[in-house]
């Protein structure tokens, strides 16, 4: 029988989430808020570490170098800000905290890749995360038709006044 905090913690768990592995190399997908404006941000790396694995706090480190600096990430699995988790490699690896790949660059960092079924790790289907996503385009796409209305609608008053000054033209000329 389960403690009543685990069955709290199981209601914020999300229902599918992509078999993640140290030493997986991944595409995370993450909403990120700039002011009122919301965009997904994409973060490719090498998983450098997981971390409670069966709990709702299952997290992920990703590392990856950007501009010769190296940039690491933490995410939480089943946060709602984590859109989607991609595997696009995986790699063989015996340890869970690759901590010895911060000092490694260039040739150095390879890792031995092994083969593994792409469509099925990445097959996860959380409809209430594909349902907010498709809110998200809806109400982008309901924005942009607003803003193509108001940009006719201002370039329709600017050629009626364009045509009352021409026509007062025509008049003063005559």
């Amino acid at each position: 029988m389960q403690s009543v905090t685990q069955s709290i913690a199981n209601t914020f768990k999300k229902s599918a989430v992509a078999d993640v592995r140290t030493g997986d190399t991944v595409r995370v997908h993450q909403r990120v808020r700039e002011g009122n404006k919301e965009r997904v941000q994409v973060f490719q790396g090498l998983v450098i570490h997981t971390g409670r694995k069966d709990s709702h706090t299952s997290t992920i480190t990703v590392r990856r170098i950007a501009s010769g600096v190296g940039v690491e990430k933490s995410f939480l699995l089943h946060s709602p800000l984590v859109l989607k988790v991609e595997v696009t490699k995986r790699s063989k690896v015996r340890r869970n905290y690759l901590s010895f790949m911060r000092n490694r660059t260039g040739k150095a960092a390879r890792m031995t890749g092994i083969d593994f079924d792409r469509n099925a790790v990445n097959a996860v289907h959380d409809v209430a995360a594909e349902a907010e996503e498709e809110k998200l385009k809806a109400e982008a796409a309901k924005e942009a038709e607003a803003e193509i209305a108001k940009k006719a609608a201002e370039d329709a008053e600017l050629e009626a006044k364009a045509a009352a000054v021409q026509a007062r033209h025509e008049e003063a000329t005559k």
